[in-house]
């Protein structure tokens, strides 16, 4: 039920033979479903070659011939999704129907790419003096490293994969050790899609190790990352010491502000599914709850009403609405945050302690009237804990919202224009909802600003990270 892992070298998929390998473990289960082989030196030196050779060809290749095998990648994508997906579950522990999603979601990623890699244009400025020629040439940077996420592992690798082949460049990607089959399931797409050797290579190991071997390298000029604001910091301090550009997407804190005039049961209807997604184990998920005291009442009511019938059990159960924790170690993390709530006078009104029984199950859990310089509402909790408290004007909850240097999302319900104009133009995140949810759309930039990283992912924008300009002024 659990494929064979592998690393991805050079067009050949490479396993155990003597490498050390780690265990994969069903977070739902604690079984252990498979083993990981970790990348030696040489084989992380066997990557950089091939990148370093393939990136020679394919920087010269025509778009339409990327846009080929991105368009082929999510067809792929598309007819392997609830295989892809129930790997997912296995491995990370979320819903089949949230992995599921997560990987027909991201065939529109590729679809994306596709389209814009054609349309990387340069342009010609008027020269001032006749005879002279002036071109600006957007060109790719050359190899790139990417270190993604385990919390949504084929969405988090396939935007990094396709935005650098897309561009012309080639990419070594070292994925999640912790969930795993996910890209080693794209490195097997890419490869039937008819990737040349060595464009896309996929390498295991210790995290640290690894990504302190590939920033080194001079083969390697652009790094991209997704994780922690700790790490993050640690690996663009790295890359910037050696000037190699980076987009770094980190941490988020993200508020969601419910003004007296919002519709509280769509709101509520929305957030709560949101907020438990993933067992809350997502950059952009809503954490601290500002809601305007003439609606905080019914807003909590509502909201509590409907964090109840959330159904925690395993994935592959399809009445399951949340799933485990992807780690074991998360567990007491998220229990941390729940004692330092109580230890602050705060009232648990849902949840707040880890499920009997084995695999590592959270309750969906709800705060109220939390101090603000508690943990909950201060750090990022990345598990099912929502903190709700009271605000009473807009200019109040603005300062409250971004007083954190976090500012990667941020969510408001209001139906007055003059609020929702208000909350669009001071709240200092990377990107901002009303009144619905609609962040991390193919065609839409994702990406944060102040500790929560910089360059974006999606969009137009897209390849702004994979490219190089180049002038050139010729005198015919």
């Amino acid at each position: 039920m659990y494929p064979t892992l592998s690393l991805y070298i050079d067009g050949r998929f490479l396993h155990g033979d003597g490498r050390k390998v780690q265990d994969i473990v069903n977070p739902a289960t604690d079984e252990v479903i498979g083993k990981l082989p970790h990348a030696s030196r040489a084989d992380l030196d066997a990557a950089l070659a091939a990148a370093e050779r393939a990136f020679a060809g394919w920087k010269k290749s025509s778009p339409i011939e990327r846009s080929k095998v991105l368009r082929r990648v999510a067809e792929l994508a598309r007819e392997r999704a609830q295989d892809i997906g129930r790997h997912i579950t296995l491995d990370q522990g979320k819903p089949l129907a949230e992995s599921v999603g997560e990987v027909v979601a991201c065939s529109e990623h590729a679809e994306w790419h596709a389209e814009e890699c054609r349309r990387i244009y340069g342009r010609v400025i008027p020269a001032r003096a006749d005879g002279v020629r002036q071109l600006v040439l957007r060109e790719p940077i050359g190899v790139c490293a990417a270190f993604t996420p385990w919390n949504f592992p084929f969405n988090q690798a396939i935007r990094k994969i396709c935005a650098a082949v897309g561009a012309g460049c080639t990419i070594i990607v070292k994925g999640p050790e912790d969930a795993p089959s996910a890209v080693v399931a794209l490195a097997q797409l890419f490869h039937d899609a008819g990737l040349p050797a060595g464009v896309l290579n996929v390498v295991w190991g210790v995290p640290h190790e690894v990504s302190d071997y590939l920033i080194k390298s001079p083969v390697v000029r652009k790094i991209s990352f997704t994780g922690s604001v700790a790490v993050g910091k640690q690996l663009a301090a790295l890359a910037g010491s050696l000037m190699k550009r980076c987009t770094m997407e980190l941490g988020g804190h993200a508020p969601v502000i419910v003004c007296d005039d919002a519709d509280l049961e769509l709101a509520a209807k929305m957030l709560v599914p949101f907020k438990f997604r993933n067992a809350g184990q997502v950059c952009v998920s809503p954490t601290r709850f500002y809601v305007q005291e003439g609606a905080y009442d019914r807003f909590v009511a509502e909201f509590l009403k409907r964090t109840e019938s959330v159904k925690v059990g395993d994935g592959l159960d399809a009445a399951t609405k949340m799933g485990p924790l992807a780690q074991k170690r998360r567990v007491p993390a998220v229990a941390g945050f729940v004692d330092d709530a109580l230890a602050r006078g705060a009232t648990v009104l849902a949840g707040g302690a880890p499920l009997p029984g084995s695999g590592n199950f959270f309750a969906p859990t709800v705060i109220a009237d939390l101090p603000d310089d508690s943990r909950l509402m201060t750090e990022e909790p990345f598990g099912p804990v929502a903190g709700l408290v009271r605000f009473r004007s807009v200019d109040e909850v603005l300062a409250r919202a971004n007083r954190l240097p976090y500012g990667l999302a941020a969510y408001a319900f209001t139906t007055s224009t003059k609020n929702a104009t208000a909350l669009a133009n001071g709240l200092e995140a990377g990107m901002v909802s009303i009144n619905h949810l609609g962040l991390a759309l193919a065609e839409t930039p994702f990406g944060g600003i102040k500790d929560s990283g910089y360059g974006s992912e999606g969009g137009s924008e897209t390849f702004d990270g994979y490219l190089v300009t180049k002038f050139v002024t010729q005198l015919n």
